[in-house]
């Protein structure tokens, strides 16, 4: 009778089975089969023909074996001796394309694609044309915030008027003093210091900038940075500047002799390179001369750091778009000639026919009456008030004047240059 098998036997239960180790034979062949030598017996080293039988070349002894053949091992499985050469060699030839990529993309392509598409509609291959405006040897740049010309090449000689940062002019000649002769492009000859000449003119080409700068206010910092930057220098009113960078607030601008610098967007008129500025009305024009208002007075001068009647005319006028000369004769040519009308009952001049913005150009008061030779010259910023020379010529401030009194008496003539509307 044959015993029945408990239940839980687990060497036989097909749970037992599932975790139970499983061993297979790597191979199934006899060892013989797979190329192991075996030596069954003990071997007599008294013995030669044994040890011969062995080692001799019947035997195949040191000759290369078939590792795919003989162990199953492909040859990458097989060499071990050059795994550190062949990772070298690989990261070499990575960085090879790496390189290679970087020097197409940022020195190849930008060279060779211009000229692939050139005469395309492309908007990214179209070359810029570049008409350069002061490509002749002659032209040199102001690189100071402002230079006295001279009547004569000595510190102490006429100052006939000023030119400011960044201005192109033309060199005529050198003396040994230290002083050149130049041309304003407004036709002005005289002397200023050699040092503050440059022969860089690439800070004033329009076609190589995206930004023209008009500086409006009295005067603007250029700084080193956008932000927390040392002071380079400051432009004053009328400066035309160039810029390639816009940022909220700040432009990078373009200085001479290949500078850099930043300056505040504010107090600043953008215009593309070549645009001019549009014509305003007289109330803008005014605004900008009520800035100098007790400024110092200088002959001559068109700084907040020196201004006169004339130079104020001048830079108030260009920033809002009227082309002005100079000089008070000249300035006494342009616009519109006022004419006074007379109070019926008393034969005075009705100074409200006078509108601010009219430019008053009056005879010095020694002058006989009825003489034509200009000794100054007002501008009206209001109803019977004038900007003018303070009496003791030291500023130039804001008088007050009405029908009758001295001013009116010494009136030559009345130019209205801007529209009053």
């Amino acid at each position: 009778m044959k015993s029945k098998k408990p239940e839980n036997d687990k060497s036989k239960s097909s749970m037992w089975k599932k975790f139970q180790k499983k061993t297979t034979p790597l191979d199934d062949r006899p060892q013989e089969a797979r190329g192991v030598r075996l030596i069954s017996k003990n071997i007599k080293f008294g013995d030669d023909s044994e040890v011969r039988s062995i080692f001799s070349d019947e035997g195949n002894y040191g000759s290369a074996e078939d590792m795919q053949d003989k162990w199953g091992l492909s040859e990458k499985q097989a060499t071990v001796k050059h795994r550190g050469r062949r990772r070298i060699f690989a990261f070499l030839i990575a960085l090879g394309v790496l390189l290679l990529s970087i020097a197409g993309i940022f020195y190849i392509l930008p060279r060779f694609l211009p000229d692939l598409f050139k005469g395309s509609n492309i908007q990214l291959f179209v070359q810029p044309v570049i008409n350069y405006e002061y490509d002749d040897k002659s032209f040199r740049v102001i690189t100071k915030s402002s230079e006295s010309i001279m009547k004569d090449p000595w510190a102490d000689a006429e100052r006939i008027t000023e030119v400011l940062y960044n201005e192109p002019v033309k060199f005529i000649s050198d003396n040994k003093e230290g002083y050149s002769k130049i041309e304003t492009m407004d036709g002005i000859t005289g002397w200023v210091r050699s040092d503050s000449l440059t022969t860089d003119t690439s800070s004033v080409e329009p076609d190589l900038h995206k930004y023209k700068l008009v500086i409006s206010d009295p005067s603007k910092n250029v700084m080193t940075h956008a932000s927390n930057g040392t002071l380079i220098t400051k432009v004053m009113m009328n400066t035309v500047i160039y810029a390639d960078i816009s940022r909220e607030g700040v432009y990078q601008v373009s200085l001479p002799n290949g500078e850099i610098g930043w300056i505040g967007s504010s107090g600043v008129i953008e215009l593309k390179p070549r645009e001019a500025l549009q014509e305003v009305s007289s109330r803008y024009f005014v605004s900008s001369l009520l800035t100098f208002v007790n400024a110092r007075y200088y002959s001559n001068g068109l700084t907040v750091n020196g201004i006169s009647v004339n130079g104020a005319v001048y830079v108030c006028s260009e920033v809002n778009g009227i082309k002005m000369p100079r000089n008070m004769t000249e300035q006494s040519k342009l616009g519109q000639a006022v004419t006074l009308s007379h109070d019926a009952v008393t034969g005075e001049e009705i100074i409200s026919d006078i509108m601010p913005g009219d430019i008053l150009f009056l005879r010095s008061p020694q002058s006989a009456p009825g003489s034509e030779s200009i000794y100054e010259e007002a501008i009206c910023t209001d109803t019977g008030t004038l900007l003018m020379i303070s009496p003791a010529a030291t500023t130039i401030r804001l008088r007050q004047f009405k029908a009758g009194d001295d001013i009116t008496s010494r009136i030559i003539t009345i130019r209205r240059v801007f529209a009053t509307k």
